[in-house]
């Protein structure tokens, strides 16, 4: 026998460990193809079988088997039968029962006795491993599971697919026109007063009365950093520099998704542990109930189950986060039936994560975020704030290029001491000595 020049016969054939050209295992239809012819001349032997394993990569007593079923016109592998199959019926039925494979077998019991079952697709009801284990293949293989929602929850939306949230995200990057500017979301409440003061109701500080935020490059590129890995549900990290704007950007991805789309937002604490981190992603979940997150098999049991929904679970300051503490969001976001994206943000994040290597590895996007342009600079001011109208636009960038080096939150902390200077002296123009006193009270550390 020959195979892959290898003779059965020669000096090679008793060696240990041989493989064929290139280090590929064969093919079991090839390996029984040759041992037949080789059969068909009387010249088989143990040897020959052992020499085919060795180059299949697998045991002589698989060969054999495979030997076996050739000879009785099996060449090839057959493929698997599961014995059973979810038509479209039993799979609309599971999600009629929210997923909950369980009560999937107890319908299929009670129409099995109503003797309906048929109708269903179903010639029997099957063990509840099988339903787990058949499900399980189906959701990997790409089936799609639309959980029935709670009747009251956003009646009247089309229950479209979740990959087209990317479809439906849209925002103008400045490149061709004026750069948005967005108002607050409507979704998210602005406590009384908080306006005025320059608060948004998702916790960022503009720190000055009047402002608004400013939808930039660098936005557009998280939006769509978010919009793809929301629709792909996976895992996305944002990072960059402190006060570039990172969970502002985030934020304003999050607002223009689908507002079918759930989100559930979480902040990692100052060294956290275990406990600490699941009462945050609890509380995030609305799951938050005495001691449930100091119990850490029904905490996470909870938390499994709620993402098992459609959506997005937004963490900020990731970076905060121990390997030991980003292994556990691991472990929650490979348990079978997650369908929600994740997204990780933080100033040092990306280093956080290089030291988790199993999360660092199902990262599907990395976004960086980057400076203000300094061309882009006295535009962007003036959408941010009118108090910045009439500024020289030399003047801007002068201060740029010395003090703010086009990080955002800076330059809201220079427009709020410019704004109660003017605020004290209406007629003041803002010219560079206005500009420069202001710089002056953000201290020597900036």
């Amino acid at each position: 026998m020959t195979v892959q020049g290898v003779s059965a016969g020669g000096p090679e054939a008793g060696s240990a460990g041989v493989v064929p050209a290139g280090g590929v295992p064969l093919a079991r239809g090839v390996v029984v193809r040759r041992l037949l012819a080789v059969d068909g001349e009387g010249a088989l032997s143990r040897l020959h079988v052992r020499i085919a394993a060795e180059l299949a990569g697998v045991s002589e007593r698989t060969v054999w088997r495979w030997l076996a079923d050739g000879r009785r016109g099996h060449v090839e592998a057959r493929p698997r039968q599961d014995g059973f199959s979810l038509s479209d019926a039993l799979w609309e039925v599971l999600a009629q029962a929210g997923g909950n494979v369980a009560e999937l077998r107890r319908r299929m019991l009670g129409a099995q006795e109503e003797g309906v079952l048929e109708g269903w697709g179903a010639q029997c009801v099957p063990s509840l491993p099988t339903l787990h284990r058949v499900i399980k293949r189906d959701l990997g293989a790409g089936r799609v599971l639309e959980v029935a929602r709670p009747a009251g929850a956003r009646a009247g939306l089309e229950s479209s697919r979740y990959d087209r949230a990317l479809a439906d995200l849209g925002l103008v990057d400045g490149a061709g026109g004026p750069l948005v500017v967005d108002g607050p979301p409507a979704d998210v409440p602005v406590a009384e007063g908080a306006a005025e003061a320059g608060v948004r109701g998702s916790g960022v500080r503009l720190y000055v009365p009047g402002a608004r935020l400013v939808s930039t490059r660098q936005v557009a590129g998280v939006v769509e950093a978010v919009g793809h890995t929301v629709a792909a549900r996976g895992m996305c990290c944002v990072y960059g520099d402190t006060g570039l704007g990172k969970t502002v950007a985030v934020e304003q991805a999050l607002h223009l998704l689908p507002g079918r789309v759930p989100v559930w937002r979480a902040v990692a604490g100052v060294a956290p542990g275990l406990p600490q981190l699941r009462a945050s992603l609890c509380e995030a979940f609305g799951l938050q109930s005495g001691a449930l997150p100091h119990r850490g098999g029904p905490a996470s049991q909870a938390l499994m189950r709620a993402l098992a929904e459609p959506g997005v679970l937004f963490l900020d300051d990731a970076q905060r986060l121990t390997p030991p503490l980003l292994d556990y969001l691991r472990q929650l976001w490979d348990a079978s039936g997650c369908a929600a994206a994740l997204v990780l943000c933080g100033a040092g994040s990306e280093r956080a994560l290089a030291r988790a290597s199993a999360l660092r590895s199902r990262v599907l996007t990395w976004h960086q975020i980057g400076r203000l342009e300094a061309s882009g600079v006295p535009q962007t001011l003036s959408l941010f704030h009118p108090v910045w109208a009439q500024a020289d636009p030399n003047d801007l960038a002068r201060v740029d290029e010395q003090m703010a080096r086009g990080n955002f939150r800076t330059w809201a902390k220079i427009t709020s001491h410019v704004y109660a200077a003017r605020e004290r002296d209406p007629a003041r123009r803002v010219d560079r000595e206005l500009i420069e006193q202001a710089c002056a009270r953000l201290g020597p550390y900036t």
